[in-house]
């Protein structure tokens, strides 16, 4: 299977961003409205809760609302607000070695789901990196000027409430945090829709990772490797969580390995069990963040784009998965 990426500048979302969003709105609308969902919050409720939780991104948000003109509905799925449950399959770790800090993480999802984009934006004058996702402002992972980093990964439970999407809450990380610190406190009091894992690291080493849900306090883990599972959890569970125990478990042996080097925990990523050639979820890219360089790298088997803050190339890559596996 081919998948197109591109690689784009965009200081803030106008004309362009509206192209886009009117050709992926009737699946904005899919995804937001999930299954077996009441009806969405109102319009009115959706900004107000911006309002209160991450009231530095309501200027955008009204800025985009402005854009889509009179459109209530897309007014609602841009706020992210009460969004449907979703899975992915990630693992990700942090190398405090020779060449680190860095977060090596990969992205396993749907290619026909999954944006193709990657981007560097400026919304207020702070410039952050990120693997964009729809429908607005939405963040997989990214890193800002500051060198705070910010990742995600599904944590494994079937947990749902009225909160906001992790991939908007990671934007408001990366638009407002400087460092680790500032962005647990952030994490600590906006609520999240569904159970999820974040990972943080900043130019001088410090890192975290956060179990997230709606039914529950954050927590912290006390490892530096993270994949879709929270606590404790053990071979007995569903195949999903088994797969994640296989997943974490391969990282935390490549991180902890006497020979390891930032270069070959990176090899490891791109090899089983951590690399998915599963048709379900395969992984879409791997890639590496330094903050202290400001500094990451996108990778696919036999390919690497390179992007740095003060140097970011546009272009496009298409990459071929070949035949996945069902």
């Amino acid at each position: 299977m081919l998948k197109r990426f591109v690689f784009e500048r965009e200081d803030r979302p106008g004309q362009a961003w509206l192209v886009r969003f009117a050709a992926g709105r009737d699946e904005a609308e899919r995804w937001y409205r999930g299954e077996g969902l009441a009806d969405p919050p109102s319009a009115a409720e959706c900004s107000e809760a911006i309002s209160r939780h991450m009231p530095e991104l309501l200027p955008h948000y009204d800025r985009v609302c402005a854009l889509v003109g009179n459109d209530d509905m897309a007014c609602r799925i841009l706020s992210h607000y009460r969004p449907p449950q979703e899975s992915q399959g990630c693992t990700q770790a942090i190398w405090l070695g020779n060449g680190g800090p860095a977060l090596v993480r990969n992205y396993d999802y749907p290619l026909d789901v999954v944006s193709g984009r990657f981007e560097i934006t400026s919304w207020s004058g702070r410039k952050v990196i990120a693997k964009a996702q729809r429908p607005w402002g939405g963040c997989i992972d990214g890193m800002n000027e500051d060198g705070l980093v910010a990742s995600l990964t599904f944590g494994g439970a079937g947990s749902h409430g009225l909160g906001f999407s992790i991939i908007l809450i990671l934007r408001y990380l990366l638009e407002t945090c400087r460092d680790v610190s500032q962005a647990i406190t952030a994490l600590s009091r906006i609520p999240v829709a569904t159970s999820q894992n974040v990972t943080l690291l900043d130019r001088s080493g410090a890192f975290a990772t956060l179990f997230l849900g709606p039914d529950r306090e954050p927590a912290f883990s006390p490892g530096r490797t993270c994949a879709n599972h929270q606590e404790i959890a053990t071979a007995q569970d569903s195949p999903a969580i088994r797969n994640s125990i296989e997943r974490e478990r391969a990282a935390f042996l490549a991180l902890n390995d006497p020979a390891a080097t930032l270069s070959n925990l990176t090899a490891r990523f791109l090899e089983p069990p951590l690399y998915s050639r599963r048709a379900a979820s395969p992984t879409v890219y791997t890639a590496v963040y330094r903050p202290a360089e400001l500094r990451v790298d996108y990778l696919w088997p036999g390919t690497t784009w390179t992007q740095r803050m003060d140097r970011f190339e546009s272009g496009d890559y298409t990459h071929d998965y070949g035949e996945l596996r069902h």
